[in-house]
Formats: C-alpha cells, structure tokens, sequence
C-alpha cells in the first residue's frame, strides 16, 4: 500500500525539480548566465563553447607597486637651468596611469635574484659576471672607501639600502627576471603550475627548466611541470579542466620594466596631494593643476614646505643629499639626514602617490635613450625615446626557441617590414629625428660628444648631490653599460584599465533621464 506524502516531503520534491531545471537552463533563482551583447550565446557554459570571460575586470596591483593615476603636467625645468645644459626645456605632457615601486630595489632583493641564477644555472660564470654588481665604483683614489667595496651590497645592515653600481643593462634584466618570479608564483597559487616546479628548476639548471612568461603565453608547450587545479579550474570547449591558462584570463601580470622619464618625473612630483578633492564621490573630482610648479618631489604646496598635522617640518632635511662641499651628513649628536652614503629605502617621508626617495638617496635609471632636446620632438601622450620594435622569432620550422636564459628569443622589426606602415617606416627608431637619416645629423661619440645610442637618461639626485639635482625636472645620462655608486632604480608596470583605478569609474557616464516630449496636438 502505497504512503501519502506529507506535505514538506512535497515541497521537498518541488524545490529539487526546480533546482534541477534552474541548473540545466543556466539559472538559479532567476541569475543568469553572462552571455554576449553581440551573439547572444552564454559565457562560461559548456552547452556554449565555454569561451571564459572574466568577472573581476580589474587589475591587481603587483608586489612592491604602488598605483600612480596618471594625468597631464608640466615635464622639464621647474627653476633657472644653472647648468646651462638647456637639456629640459619645460613643456606640458600627460603620462597615463601605471605602477611604480614604492622603494628603489634595495640589495637584498637584488642579492635574492642572484641566489636565484646561481642555483638554477649551477653557477654558470657568464651568467653571473653578467649580473653581479661592480662594487669598485666605490673606489675612489684619494678617498678610503674600500669598506664600501666590501661590505656594502653583501652585509646585513646594509639589507635595505639602494643596490649600486648596477649598469642599465642589469637593471632591465632585473625587471624581466622579476616578472616571470612573480607570474610563475601565481601559477603556482593557482595551482596551474607544480609547486615543486621552481625548487627542480634550481636543482636541474638551465634555461630549458625556468619558468618564463613569454614561453608560457606564447608556446607553453616549452614550459615544464604544467599541472591543473582539481576543483574550480577553467574549462575548455569539452568542459575538461585547461592546463594552460591566457593572458585573457586575466591572471597573469604585465611586466615589469623600468620606468619612462616622463613616468618617473610624474609619479616624483605627487601632484595629487595638491588636489582638493581627489575622492572617490562623481562630484568631487577636484581642479587641473597643470600650472603646477613645484620643485622638489616632496612639496605638499608651490612654496615647497611640507606641514604635518602637529606643525611644520620646516628645517629638517626631508632627502639625503649632500648639502655644500664637504658636508654629507651634519655636526656629530645632530647629523642633518642621518645618511653618509644611501640610506634605508624607506628612509624620510613619501610624496603624495606614497613612493619613496624620488629626490636624493640614489639617482635612478630609466628607460629613455638620452638626447638633449628630445622634448622638442617627442610625442605630448607618454613621452619616450628608445623604441626598438620587435617579434618573437621562429626558426625554419616555425618553432618558437628560447635562449640559455629561458627567455623567449626576439629579432627586431626589419625596415623592409615597416616601409608600409602610416605610423612608423622603421623597426630601430632609437635616433629618430636626432642622429638618423631624417634629420641629417651624425654623433662622433668620443670625439665631438659623449651621447650616443647607449646613452640612457639618470633622473633624481643621490646623496652626493647638491641641491639642484634633486628636482625631478633635472637630467642627466650615462652609457647604459656603465654604473656608479650614486645610481640605482625602481621598476615600473603598464596600468591596464580605467586610469583612475581599481573602484573608479571610466569615461563620464550620465544617469538616464527621459526627455520631455510636446504632447501631440489633436
């Protein structure tokens, strides 16, 4: 005999169908999936393709960065060129939003990336020669400085001050060394990567077992130890876990890179601590102050003092730099910026996006080729000279191939490839308009001129620096070969997205209102 069902069983049975139902459709309590304004078809859903879009559409902000929301301002001189190097003739730019470090690279990060190609490349000689840091540009002939020489990058307490004597070159292989660190740590947490992956590579050596971003996204059939995530994976068109994960998938981070001049000088300046309202509200976006013309990078006002909530700091040296001939730290029981030579990087008071030191403690590198007038010719959205335009290369097989570093292998743009295109006719524009064939004027490096191609730009003044130097306006260069004890950097990172920022807004969206309408006349 068959039981009545009682009615919570049926309510019971009625929810599960309609669950079941919802599921299939692809809905739950009426929540949809997300699907194409253009075709009309599902993301995420296997009955669709699962072609995979990302929900979460902004960028995170990679370790050490902080974000710099860009705008427009006034790039070059800010007082008399006592120079008289006429190198920073002022003009307005504007510079879009990006990341920069919130300290220099400090020699403790720089000694974790050697740790790193001396165990995974079995301390390969050239590799190392190539990266390891001259410190003998501590030496000086009538100067004691050989304690520098020994124990400045290697000894504890000196952890956390600038690195030094690191030559352009090494600076940009930092950056890409510390991009595929921080993309292959991702993986990793993803699950995506093994985790045991990194510890083989150091222990088996060689390029062929790294990890390096390039080779995962353009071939990741060169990269070993690929695994896939046992539950909450993405899915391919078969609804299968993918081992292999896209730049569309919005995981990975762009790369790490020196900074431009124009970035560097723009996130020095802090402008925005000058904004009145620089708030989140739609109302309160606050005035263009591209008239600024403040001087030095910690200015909160045009008088270039800065007040803290109990008073002024006025008096007290706000960088390290060396004040007169002779005079690099003060009077003993009152030393003026606590600092001999480069000082902790967190040292003193950041500027108003928060970054650290962007006048004095150590000159930096960027990325630009050095020409005296290049503000003249320069384009007036993200300035930059040094453009080298490249391609992943391909053997006659069509095969991508790496080099004895792991990275992807590129050739640069031939001229014959670029002859007809509308916005550039050559791959090399390094000399563009200033030492091509366009402009008609030759460099005698050595002879009639230092600069050359390998001339790349210092900006901000070091601790052996007097006062000029640590405006951000000012410029210097050295051959991207050579280093000092008075030049480090920082890395920098492309903002991808709105340029106000995770939370903000993009473009000026009014709320719908209906139009009033003449009513028809009967």
């Amino acid at each position: 005999m068959l039981k009545l069902l009682s009615a919570r069983n049926i309510f019971t049975l009625v929810l599960v169908s309609l669950l079941f139902i919802s599921c299939k459709n692809g809905s739950i309590f009426g929540k949809k999936k997300d699907k194409s304004s253009a075709t009309g078809w599902n993301y995420d859903d296997k009955n669709y393709g699962s072609f995979h879009v990302l929900k979460a559409k902004e960028q995170k902000t990679g370790p050490g960065l902080i974000f710099v929301q860009g705008g427009t301002f006034t790039m070059g001189a800010k007082e008399e060129d006592v120079m008289r190097d006429w190198n920073n003739i002022p003009r307005r730019v504007t510079v879009n939003s990006f990341y920069i470090d919130e300290t220099e690279v400090a020699n403790v990060h720089y000694r974790e990336y050697l740790y790193w190609l001396g165990n995974t490349f079995d301390n390969d000689t050239m590799i190392m020669s190539r990266a390891l840091p001259d410190t003998l540009v501590w030496r000086s002939e009538l100067a004691f400085n050989e304690p520098y020489v020994e124990y400045y990058f290697r000894y504890p307490a000196y952890n956390y001050y600038p690195v030094v004597g690191v030559t352009w070159e090494q600076a940009h292989d930092f950056c890409i060394w510390r991009t595929d660190r921080v993309n292959e740590k991702i993986l990793i947490d993803k699950n995506y990567l093994n985790k045991k992956s990194p510890l083989s590579a150091m222990k088996q050596g060689g390029g062929d077992q790294t990890f390096n971003t390039d080779t995962y996204l353009m071939n990741p059939e060169l990269i070993n130890n690929k695994t896939a995530p046992k539950k909450g994976g993405l899915k391919d068109v078969s609804g299968r876990t993918r081992k292999v994960i896209t730049f569309e998938d919005g995981l990975l981070l762009p790369g790490y890179r020196l900074p431009t001049e124009a970035e560097w000088e723009y996130a020095a300046y802090g402008l925005i601590n000058q904004n009145p309202n620089p708030k989140k509200k739609e109302k309160n976006r606050g005035e263009e102050l591209i008239s600024n013309q403040q001087v030095y990078s910690w200015s909160n006002n045009v008088n270039g003092l800065r007040d803290n909530r109990r008073g002024s700091w006025q008096g007290q040296f706000l960088a390290n730099f060396k004040r007169g001939n002779g005079d690099n730290m003060g009077v003993a029981g009152g030393l003026n910026d606590r600092a001999a030579i480069p000082g902790p990087i967190k040292s003193f008071y950041p500027n108003g996006f928060g970054v650290y030191n962007m006048s004095g403690n150590v000159s930096e590198w960027v990325g630009d080729v050095y020409r005296p007038l290049t503000s003249i010719d320069e384009d007036d959205f993200n300035p930059y000279r040094g453009n080298i335009f490249q391609k992943f290369y391909k053997n006659g097989q069509g095969e991508y191939e790496r080099d004895t570093l792991g990275r992807l292998k590129k050739v640069d743009v031939t001229d014959s490839e670029s002859m007809n295109r509308r916005n550039y006719q050559k791959g090399n524009v390094t000399n563009y308009l200033d030492g091509d064939s366009l402009s008609g004027v030759s460099y005698g490096y050595g002879i009639s001129t230092l600069i050359s191609d390998k001339s790349r730009v210092v900006k901000g003044g070091s601790w052996d620096d007097m006062p000029y130097w640590l405006s951000p306006g000012s410029r210097r260069y050295l051959e991207e070969d050579q280093a000092s004890s008075t030049i480090g950097f920082r890395c920098a990172m492309n903002r991808l997205g709105s340029p106000e920022g995770n939370g903000f807004k993009e473009g000026n969206i009014f709320g719908k209102r209906k139009q009033n309408s003449r009513k028809k006349s009967k």
